[in-house]
């Protein structure tokens, strides 16, 4: 595995360059208990995770900042938009093709989805491969809740304010769409949870990880 920020460009040169391996994440508000860059923490990891198993693959620094518009009006979160993230990873893409067989997203955020989907096809029509891997767990709560939790509990504990933890909104996300759409997750959840946090523990966010690793390595690359 090659790591691009502390690697030095003739080191680069001398290997053999087959993937190039991005975490995308979100700047947004995940409760009262876990950090604004949960989603990229976990992204980071995964990426790092994939990269450990796979061959010939080299590590980008994470884009730290997706499309969090749903995230609007609560306090930290920072978002550049599915038209500007889209464009992002598309520039992305046509520079790292001089160097890359192909380009792959970890995806720590769903929000950051329809930006995806979009610079896929311009890079589709380009000629050029821009391939996905979303962190999706199954089971898993939707925001901030026991999976998230868990999952940083065994990634970066310090990072953690457990004892500010508390449920929100519990009700199935797909019950929620209508009312996030026009009023996006504060409409459906004061706190900003989605779940609940409760019963989170480190050894159930090592399992997690190491199952979505499995999962998503299973095939030779």
């Amino acid at each position: 595995m090659i790591d691009l920020p502390t690697t030095t460009s003739a080191d680069v040169a001398r290997g053999r360059r087959r993937t190039l391996l991005v975490p995308l994440g979100s700047l947004e508000q995940h409760g009262a208990h876990l950090p604004l860059s949960t989603d990229t923490v976990i992204a980071e990891h995964v990426a790092r995770g994939v990269a450990a198993r796979w061959a010939s693959c080299a590590v980008a620094p994470a884009i730290p900042i997706g499309a969090s518009g749903e995230h609007a009006g609560f306090a930290g979160t920072l978002s550049i938009g599915t038209d500007v993230l889209s464009r992002v990873l598309v520039e992305v893409v046509r520079d790292a093709d001089r160097d890359y067989e192909r380009v792959v997203l970890v995806n720590g955020h769903g929000g950051n989805g329809p930006a995806i989907a979009a610079a896929q096809q311009v890079c589709g029509y380009e000629g050029r491969s821009l391939e996905v891997l979303h962190c999706h767990f199954p089971g898993a709560d939707a925001h901030a809740g026991r999976t998230e939790t868990s999952l940083m509990l065994h990634l970066a504990p310090e990072l953690v304010r457990l004892e500010r933890a508390e449920a929100g909104n519990t009700a199935p996300v797909g019950a929620l769409l209508p009312a996030m759409r026009d009023g996006g997750v504060r409409a459906v959840s004061p706190n900003g949870v989605l779940g609940d946090p409760a019963g989170a523990t480190a050894q159930e966010g090592e399992r997690l990880l190491r199952a979505l690793l499995d999962s998503v390595t299973g095939t030779a690359r």
